[in-house]
């Protein structure tokens, strides 16, 4: 998609990966400084060598040195820390040690529709249960506790809810929930005894004025002991997303708080089967927690292009958000943050007949006909769920600007072309 990868971060990985290049004056001494840290942490002083089941201790130390500093001193443990393979990594290890139980005591998973469809496909294949709730797409796709509270109560009647996925900022959704909400969330996990899993992956990824991403773990040590100290939290952060992109690298980390030491003692245990995160992944995170600092000789070339990537997808998020809304048929709300849009498309009733006839959600059929028509690949929003009789996309805004403009004329073209020939 154009966006070049972060000069600091290739220069450690880079180091880490070949040593002999400690040597090189090409590469900046902060650099070195790192790549040095993390090749003691390792066996053998090689990226080659199998690490902790939790990850390389120094990596972990710095992960948690990062969440205190980005939740203003709350403190993190370095032993609640465990590396992964990518977000997704976690998200799977925490599900395994949750779900339990047969029939009507199956655990259910509480996941926000519309939703990433990692969370689906991982409960079908736990065999857990998968409980929807859903976002409100007439105020930003908020989450409303009234709409949390109706979707478990109606589960107690098949299964035993005991799991609440919040993806924030929202995949595919884009919005950026209010500090408000995330109380909210946090005192009904606590009423309900529920266990929290915070997908925090776009962290980084906030673009509206007035938005501000607030971790869950912050504001649940704000909330006070009787909170901090009882509601089970699994967060996740990962490489891949961010100003980082460095999706391939597979490298994340999840954070667990109060989890009981015999339940912990089977997760180090369940982790340990998958022996370690790839190690290159491990060196990637830690460049993300532990980026130069101001008065460090790499500090001015990674600030411009951290800031340059950010502010790029700020511009593109408010150009897709404006083009979409100017096409009769279509409504696309803010996009706050992460890297989609979503918008809502209008689908005529002739369209719709013929889509059943072709066997085909009416909104995959008006994906397959700007498919073929444009060459724009998109994803029906029957693929995240959504509420009946409503059709969405989604699409990444992650290509360059005016590569963006000319894809988002097109589709406006074919949309006005596709009411007509459907009118």
């Amino acid at each position: 998609m154009g966006q070049r990868p972060i000069t600091f971060l290739r220069q450690v990985v880079a180091l880490c990966t070949y040593p002999n290049l400690l040597d090189s004056p090409s590469f900046p001494e902060d650099a070195k400084k790192r790549a040095r840290r993390i090749l003691q942490g390792c066996g053998g002083n090689s990226l080659g060598a199998y690490t902790a089941s939790q990850g390389i201790n120094c990596i972990r130390e710095d992960v948690a040195s990062y969440i205190e500093r980005r939740d203003g001193g709350v403190p993190a443990d370095p032993d609640n820390i465990y590396l992964t393979t990518g977000a997704s990594d976690g998200i799977t290890s925490i599900l395994k040690i949750l779900v339990s139980g047969g029939g009507k005591s199956r655990t259910g998973v509480m996941i926000p529709i519309p939703q990433y469809p990692l969370y689906s496909a991982l409960i079908s294949e736990l065999d857990a249960i998968q409980v929807n709730y859903y976002l409100d797409e007439e105020n930003c796709w908020s989450l409303n506790v009234n709409e949390l509270r109706r979707s478990l109560n109606e589960a107690k009647a098949y299964c035993n809810p005991k799991v609440l996925c919040i993806i924030n900022p929202g995949n595919p959704t884009g919005q950026v929930q209010s500090r408000k909400c995330i109380e909210d969330v946090i005192h009904f996990a606590w009423e309900e005894k529920l266990f929290l899993l915070a997908d925090e992956v776009y962290q980084d990824n906030v673009y509206s004025e007035g938005c501000q991403f607030h971790s869950f773990k912050k504001i649940l040590y704000e909330m006070g002991p009787e909170y901090s100290n009882n509601v089970e939290l699994a967060s996740f952060h990962s490489t891949s997303k961010g100003y980082m992109g460095e999706c391939g690298y597979r490298g994340g980390y999840m954070e667990v708080l109060n989890l009981h030491p015999d339940i912990k003692g089977q997760l180090v245990k369940l982790l340990s089967v998958r022996l370690c995160p790839p190690v290159s992944g491990q060196a990637a995170m830690d460049i993300v927690v532990n980026p130069p600092v101001p008065g460090e000789e790499s500090y001015s070339q990674f600030i411009k292009e951290k800031e340059s990537v950010l502010n790029n997808l700020a511009k593109k998020a408010k150009l897709a958000e404006d083009m979409f809304n100017k096409v009769p048929g279509v409504h696309c709300n803010p996009l706050q943050g992460a890297l989609y849009a979503f918008p809502r498309i209008f689908m005529p009733s002739k369209a719709i007949e013929e889509a059943k006839a072709h066997k085909m959600a009416p909104d995959m059929f008006y994906c397959m006909k700007l498919l073929e028509e444009t060459g724009i690949c998109v994803v029906p929003g029957s693929g995240f769920g959504q509420r009946e009789g409503t059709y969405h996309f989604r699409m990444t805004i992650l290509p360059q600007i005016d590569k963006l403009k000319i894809l988002l004329e097109k589709m406006k073209d074919f949309h006005i072309k596709f009411l007509e020939k459907y009118a």
